[in-house]
């Protein structure tokens, strides 16, 4: 992450919990009405039916990306969605102005934007750079949305919410939420462990529960020729740590988690204290075990050079035999191994556990964006009227709903055979949703993982919900997602989200490099392992020290009123 843009935003996010017990137990009503009065100046509505009368517009930005895709004569501002919006609830929505995601195109096109002082929008939604966020609520032009939200949002939407209160904390200025979280699917990246089940059953092993189990696997896939060509060109493993080692695929983060912590992230300690986990005792411990790996030949050589990605092409090229990631990887890349050799398997296993019978995997935010709201708009109520209907008729519909088999009918779904079909084979892959202002509709945290688990289980699909998701995703992915429930407990979240602290801002860049470079080094044996112990007092003294001093006065300012 960037830190060196702003000055001072150190203080941003201290007062968190000051506004947590208005998050718990804020208002409850299922949507605006007439007599509420909204924080910015509005004038009287006239909602009918749900439906504002004579229509009202919403002017909105939002970054597009690559994955959404229109129909001939459908865009941004005309297609399936915004002709919805307009029927149903009598909103128009208008995009300021259009921007791919790509490229930083985006990002480049808003900055110019503040730097003009030109007009915001009604709402900006946005996922991405963090520190654009930071600038954009140091504007002072978006409204208290914390406030709106609770005299506005839905029983569904606040429920949801209220998963995980924390996902305000990002978002938080002087107390006050200014950004609404965007909401994503619990545990959507945390990891399960994905081996090549056919060369597990042709030498007859055992799952591995621990790294030593584990290395006998991957000291078999290494050296006795797996794939039966008659050459040494597989590995055990495939890692890419040219990011970071603790990343959202191809991740080796488990491996610190074997030795009680997690790399490029703030934990949380017994005694209620949190800790960077690449400096800690267990990341030594972990980069010695990653080196005698590297050594022995179990990882390629150009795991420091590989991407997340590219690392996964490993395994799917045939070449690694274990790759670590999210459940969803059977839809995407795991099923190109295919493609090289029609006979391959591949099963969901386990995060396995270190020496000491500890095991961890980093975890995954229930936020994914962030919604602002412009100060100036004049009935922000009309944003929560579109969001609360997602969140109480898309986000998990009742029988019968107009959303039970998808958004759209001949785009998201169709009727094959008298039967609803959300095959992307007879869909071309469109997916209104995605044409939302908040990316992907309405989610409930933990509603997707929970029906994965269950269906893995045997259950019946009963709900709309639960028997979409049962037409559409593979038995390997239900697996996993049982695995990566089973595993709940072994989760290392981060949990540091604030704004960078005064120290970040100076010192992040110095510190990530010297920490990158030394990781490396030790990992390909190019330097001694006790090098390790210079390099945390290095990185304490370069402003490690008084980093960790400002993260745990914002952890403690943030949950002080627990």
């Amino acid at each position: 992450m960037d830190t060196s843009k702003k000055k001072r935003i150190g203080s941003l996010a201290l007062a968190g919990m000051f506004a947590l017990s208005a998050i718990l137990s804020g208002c409850s009503s299922s949507g605006p009405s007439k007599e509420a009065e909204p924080s910015a100046p509005s004038t009287a509505l006239e909602l009918k039916d749900g439906k504002y009368d004579p229509p009202v517009s919403i002017t909105y930005l939002r970054p597009w990306g690559p994955d959404v895709k229109f129909k001939s004569g459908e865009d941004q501002d005309n297609n399936v969605h915004t002709r919805w919006a307009k029927d149903k609830l009598g909103i128009e929505l208008k995009n300021q102005w259009v921007s791919p995601s790509t490229n930083n195109a985006f990002e480049t096109k808003l900055r110019l934007s503040l730097a003009s002082n030109a007009e915001m929008p009604d709402i900006i939604s946005y996922r991405g750079e963090f520190n654009l966020v930071r600038e954009l609520i140091e504007t002072g032009k978006f409204v208290d949305a914390g406030e709106l939200f609770d005299k506005y949002a839905s029983d569904a939407w606040k429920s949801a919410v209220n998963e995980d209160p924390s996902v305000w904390y990002p978002y938080m200025q002087d107390g006050k939420r200014i950004g609404i979280p965007i909401l994503d699917y619990a545990y959507n990246g945390d990891p399960v462990m994905w081996v090549r089940e056919d060369w597990m059953k042709k030498f007859n092993l055992k799952a591995p529960e621990t790294l030593s189990d584990l290395e006998v696997i991957m000291e078999t896939f290494t050296n006795k020729d797996p794939d039966g060509n008659g050459k040494k060109d597989t590995f055990g493993l495939t890692i890419g740590f040219k990011n970071w080692i603790n990343t959202w695929m191809s991740d080796a983060g488990w491996i610190f988690g074997a030795y009680g912590t997690m790399p490029n992230q703030w934990n949380l300690t017994a005694d209620g204290k949190l800790e960077y986990g690449s400096v800690t005792p267990g990341a030594k411990e972990a980069l010695a075990t990653l080196q005698d790996w590297m050594s022995k030949g179990y990882i390629p050589e150009e795991a420091g050079v590989y991407d997340e990605t590219k690392a996964a092409e490993e395994f799917t090229a045939g070449k690694a035999g274990i790759v670590v990631g999210p459940h969803w990887m059977p839809s995407w890349p795991l099923e190109d191994v295919k493609k090289n050799n029609p006979e391959a398997e591949y099963k969901a296993y386990p995060i396995p556990a270190g020496p000491e019978g500890k095991a961890g995997r980093h975890g995954t935010s229930n936020g994914n964006g962030v919604i602002l709201i412009n100060k100036d708009m004049k009935n922000p109520e009309t944003f929560f009227t579109y969001q609360n209907y997602l969140f109480d008729h898309y986000a998990n519909p009742p029988e019968g709903d107009e959303f039970e088999h998808g958004f759209a009918e001949g785009y998201d779904w169709v009727m094959v055979d008298g039967k609803p079909s959300t095959d992307a084979s007879l869909t071309d892959g469109y997916a209104p949703e995605k044409y939302t202002l908040t990316f992907d509709g309405a989610r409930i945290p933990n509603l997707s993982m929970t029906t994965l688990a269950k269906l893995a289980g045997g259950e019946e699909a009963t709900t709309p919900f639960e028997k979409k998701i049962n037409s559409g995703v593979p038995a390997p992915m239900l697996e996993a997602a049982k695995i990566v429930l089973d595993q709940k407990d072994i989760v290392y979240s981060q949990m540091f989200t604030g704004a960078p602290t005064m120290t970040m801002q100076m010192n992040n860049d110095i510190l990530a490099k010297m920490e990158k470079d030394m990781f490396a080094q030790i990992i390909y044996g190019k330097t001694s392992i006790d090098a390790f112990d210079s390099f945390v007092e290095k990185w304490k003294s370069s402003g490690g020290d008084q980093i960790t001093q400002e993260v745990n006065e914002w952890y403690q300012s943030v949950t002080s009123g627990k």
